[in-house]
This record gives structure tokens, sequence and C-alpha cells, in this order.
């Protein structure tokens, strides 16, 4: 029996290695995973720190097209899981029907300014004018808020690495606009014809706040399409890496196959 692929989508100042336990979970569950690189990811953390030119020089709509190409030479269609920036092209692709289901897990809420992160400090440093560092104050600060001193340092060493400074850019995260006001992308068009989609928010995030999940959840008011909203309390952006993990990738486990998506087949 052919498994169903999922496809683990990143984002920005994350190593594609922070979905390695994801990876084996959903393997063990019998889903066959893809966690295709960014353009010009280095293979490991250290190297990208190093040599982080090749991650520069592309933006959101460049990234978007190159995840939907390594999804055009899957053998089916998959399901998508995507945090942060992930999570937003991860909507997107189920949108215009490249997926049987998405998982957009504190999803970016799109092109154009949006809200400063809470405490980000005004900005961002440059770290050219092709990548962005993530200082690992700003990163105990803003993504790794809701875990101990102890934790945080040592996800940061495990796994940030720069960040594109034209995806950031695209994002709204490249500090030049103090004052912003939140734009989000367009409404979806309602139908029934998407697969499934589920949002998830930690309520103590303050890189995409509970309350922009939420925004996004509305959003699809007017679709049809299974569309589910799920809020983790006490979690900040990080919940995809750090130790409370595991009851994240349970949940949408138990979520894929409530809506007839397993590891082996759909259901029924």
């Amino acid at each position: 029996m052919n498994r169903i692929p999922v496809v683990l989508i990143h984002g920005a100042w994350l190593h594609m290695s922070s979905w390695k336990g994801w990876t084996e979970r959903f393997c063990a569950h019998g889903y066959d995973v893809h966690v295709p690189h960014w353009p010009g990811e280095p293979e490991a953390v250290p190297q990208a720190r190093r040599d982080p030119g090749p991650l520069g020089g592309f933006g959101l709509d460049e990234l978007t097209a190159h995840y939907e190409k390594a999804l055009r030479e899957l053998d089916s269609l998959p399901v998508l899981i995507g945090h942060s920036a992930g999570g937003l092209i991860a909507r997107q692709l189920l949108d215009a029907g490249l997926a049987r289901a998405a998982v957009a897990i504190a999803p970016m809420p799109g092109h154009g300014p949006w809200p400063e992160p809470a405490g980000a400090g005004g900005g961002l440093a440059m770290g050219s004018e092709d990548y962005v560092p993530l200082p690992q104050p700003q990163f105990r600060h803003t993504i790794a808020n809701a875990v101990g001193e102890d934790e945080a340092a040592q996800l940061f060493s495990r796994y940030v690495v720069p960040a594109p400074h034209r995806l950031l850019t695209d994002l709204g995260l490249d500090g030049e606009a103090p004052e912003r006001e939140q734009t989000l992308t367009p409404t979806p068009t309602p139908t029934t014809a998407r697969g499934p989609l589920l949002l998830i928010s930690g309520q103590e995030d303050r890189m995409v706040a509970d309350a922009v999940t939420r925004a996004t959840y509305k959003l699809y008011g007017d679709s049809t399409a299974v569309t589910d909203l799920k809020q983790f309390a006490d979690r900040g952006h990080s919940l995809v890496i750090d130790s409370g993990w595991p009851a994240v990738a349970d949940y949408v486990l138990a979520w894929l196959a409530a809506n007839g998506i397993t590891g082996a087949g759909e259901q029924g």
C-alpha cells in the first residue's frame, strides 16, 4: 500500500534539521516524510552559520515556488505541515489545490507589514544585504520565551541559522517600519474543493501572536471546507522544536486520523 507523503516546511531562522523529531514520529506512523531544503540550505547548522551566503537572494514568492516544484514531483498529493513562514506557504499551497491537507503552525500572516513582535526591540540587526542573523538574546525573548534559559540556549545552538533578507522583507520582519498596521493575505475563496486545514497557535507566542493566528482562522469563515483551530496554552513560537513538541505532533496525527488521513492511506 502506498504511503501518504508528508512535507515539512520550516520557517525563517530555523534549519531543516529542526524537523528531525517530527520526521521520526510521522515515519513511525506510516507516513512518507519529506523535508526539502530551502534554496542553498547547507546540510548542517555549523556550515550554514559559517557560510550563510547561499541562503540569501530569495523572497517569499521564490520560496513558495521552490516548494510547489517539490510537491509536483511527488507521486500523490501530500499533507503539508509548516511552521511560521512555512505555515503561510503550507496554507497557500493547500488553497492552490497542491495538497490533500495542511497544518499551519503559528503561520506568518502574509505579504505586507504587520505588528512588530512583542519585545522585538525595534527591528533586527542586518547581517548583510543577503542574510540576517538572529541574536541569541532575541531568539530567547521572541521565539523561546516559554521555555527555561538552558533549554533556550540548547535550541539556539542546535537549530538557529541566518535568514534571507529578502524573505524577511516580504514578511514585514526587516525592522524598517517601527509603526506597522496588521495586513493579512486576501480572504481565501470559499470552496469545498480544498482539503482540511488545521491552524495551530501558541498562546504565549511573541513572534506570531495567538490573535494573529485567530485572525487568519477567521479569513476562512465563509469556507465550507474543514478548517480547525487549536490553541496551545503556555506555548511560544518554539512549540515545534522545544521539549513540548511531541504534544503538538501527536495532536496533528490525531487530527489527520479524524479527517480520514492516515500514514498507510485514507480511511473508509
